[in-house]
């Protein structure tokens, strides 16, 4: 049974969005205000404002950051140690975070607060079960098993650093602890191959209810114990097994060998766990859509990710037309800022996302800001990527669990160079010659410029093993690693070094 304290702390708000942003906002302003940050800000002369002027001065005392503009002014004062900086205290945990872009070691800072909050939404995701028929209301009550980070995190003079999974994990409520698999012990694992050869040696001793975990990984979970205890799916050892939470990826292309490994049909929760904050979660059983939150720790603005705000390479040139959560509308790509009870102010958190419902806030990611492919004006979002790599799949009939798109360059013409992961016989060119018709016929950009800058296309299939060993190469394996869609700057320069040792498997090219 879950605390009774806690689901006490749980509301469930009948206040308008825009009401409960307003109480958000002015909750983290209030704790805030002594801070340097606060200070230098004024967020004494904020608080004043009425409530109708509020965030209007908010959003005229404070600026805009990413990650490096925080970092450079004011969160490297809590790496030195430094109390009462953005948040109130000192800072004793750092999320450490490369994403897929942008610095290539981030340190978010991950305060008591934040924790609080996170495990609140958690929380309420799972009381959200009861909207879900087809899951038995004991499952939740059975074992939990986290492909999580180490919870066995650097160690540094004035902090400690590592994946947020690891630090939540460590710091999870003491009464999490009868559930949450896989232990103490193989939670602090740090290499990624161990841990996952561990969890497969003690799969016969845990009665799982649900998992978590990033798609590739769970699937490589799964084929082990299958191996290693020669059985035909994974609820032979794990019958109790009835939903999935997953996030980070877009799970589609991963279904079909998901399921495969399965006995029975399970139900799939997505969420919306960032470093910075636990966004939003999937509240609704076969639901595309996750439901904001807005009534706990972050306040959000909204800026409508068009070539008006939004340069090629995805930076923020222009934010005079923010939308606030009572001003957004349907079918528009929005980049949100987030402000936090971590110290985390107007920050521009790379994703991007859309509402498919205003009313309950309930919306799908939809990319990343620095991976919009657009080197011409094809304004081609992640979505759009996404979708025609899982059409191409259906319709061939093959598993392609990875891809990524790059840019040449043979100016002034470009092409885009899609890589496909697949251990299926692929006839590459039937599948390039369908991806650019689906483009074509879903984004009206793409096809004109497909007519004039954007003159060819190639791609090359590759065994899914390749892209593996280039996340292993960079040392990016893990539960939060997730491989780039679109490839850019150092990262592209970093795949065309790799690929020349790999030769593909199939190619072909549209002229």
């Amino acid at each position: 049974m879950l605390p009774f304290k806690l689901l006490k702390n749980i509301q469930f708000s009948k206040k308008s969005p825009a009401e409960q942003q307003l109480k958000v906002l002015t909750k983290l302003l209030t704790k805030a205000r002594f801070t340097e940050f606060g200070q230098t800000y004024n967020f004494d002369t904020i608080l004043n404002q009425e409530k109708n002027t509020l965030i209007s001065k908010y959003q005229e005392c404070v600026p805009i950051f990413d990650y490096n503009k925080i970092y450079s002014e004011w969160w490297y004062k809590n790496l030195e140690g430094k109390f009462d900086i953005c948040w109130p205290g000192k800072i004793k945990y750092f999320a450490l975070s490369s994403g897929t872009s942008g610095a290539a070691s981030k340190y978010i800072p991950i305060t008591k607060d934040l924790l609080k909050s996170n495990s609140k939404i958690m929380v309420r995701q799972l009381l959200s079960l009861v909207n879900y028929q087809s899951v038995p209301k004991t499952s939740a009550a059975r074992g939990w098993l986290s492909l999580s980070g180490s919870t066995a995190l650097q160690k540094y003079e004035d902090f400690y650093a590592g994946d947020l999974s690891g630090i939540s994990a460590k710091k999870a409520p003491f009464w999490f602890a009868p559930f949450k698999l896989p232990g103490k012990k193989i939670a602090q694992e740090r290499d990624w191959n161990k841990k996952l050869e561990d969890i497969a040696n003690n799969a016969q001793n845990w009665d799982i209810g649900f998992i978590l975990g990033v798609p590739s990984w769970t699937i490589l979970l799964f084929e082990m114990i299958i191996q290693k205890y020669k059985l035909k799916t994974i609820h032979e050892i794990w019958p109790n097994f009835d939903f999935y939470v997953h996030g980070g990826v877009f799970f589609e292309p991963y279904k079909k060998n998901f399921e495969a490994l399965l006995g029975k049909p399970i139900s799939y929760i997505e969420t919306y766990l960032a470093s910075e904050g636990f966004l939003a979660y999937q509240e609704k059983q076969n639901y595309r859509g996750m439901k904001l939150v807005i009534n706990e720790h972050l306040f959000f603005e909204f800026v409508p990710f068009n070539s008006q705000n939004f340069d090629e390479d995805g930076n923020l040139k222009n934010h005079t037309n923010i939308k606030l959560i009572d001003d957004v509308e349907l079918d528009t790509d929005y980049a949100p800022l987030i402000s936090t009870n971590a110290g985390t102010w107007r920050y521009l958190i790379g994703d991007t996302i859309r509402f498919i419902n205003t009313k309950d806030c309930d919306i799908i990611i939809t990319g990343r800001t620095k991976q919009y492919l657009s080197v011409v004006g094809e304004h081609l979002s992640i979505d759009n990527l996404n979708q025609a790599i899982t059409n191409a799949s259906q319709h061939f009939n093959i598993y392609i669990p990875e891809f990524t798109v790059a840019i040449e360059e043979n100016k002034p013409l470009f092409c885009h160079h899609w890589y496909l992961a697949s251990n299926d016989h692929v006839d590459a060119k039937a599948v390039l010659e369908y991806i650019d018709h689906y483009l074509k016929t879903h984004n009206d950009d793409y096809k004109v410029e497909r007519n004039t800058a954007l003159k060819n296309m190639k791609l090359d299939v590759f065994p899914e093993t390749v892209f593996m060993s280039f996340l292993q190469h960079n040392n990016k394996i893990g539960s939060q690693q997730k491989f780039p869609r679109v490839m850019k700057g150092i990262n592209a320069d970093k795949w065309n070094a790799f690929i020349l040792t790999h030769k593909p498997s199939a190619s072909g090219i549209i002229v």
